[in-house]
């Protein structure tokens, strides 16, 4: 009797760790996601050429 309380408690012990295990692996994968999503839009932010001003310098001179 006491040993099958006892297994019964370390299963749902177990389990709960388990739970735990798979929870946190699904967090850091998304957050490796987000990351690199992040990274991705900022080298095509830094690639992109910036828009010429339409009221600077130049635009002075072309005036």
């Amino acid at each position: 009797m006491v040993s099958e309380e006892v297994g019964t408690k370390l299963v749902r012990f177990l389990y709960f760790v388990g739970a735990g295990v798979i929870c946190t692996a699904g967090i850091n994968m998304w957050r490796d996601l987000e990351r690199k999503s992040a990274l991705q839009k900022a080298a095509e932010a830094a690639s992109e050429e910036p828009a010429p001003v339409s009221n600077g310098p130049a635009a002075a001179v072309k005036s």
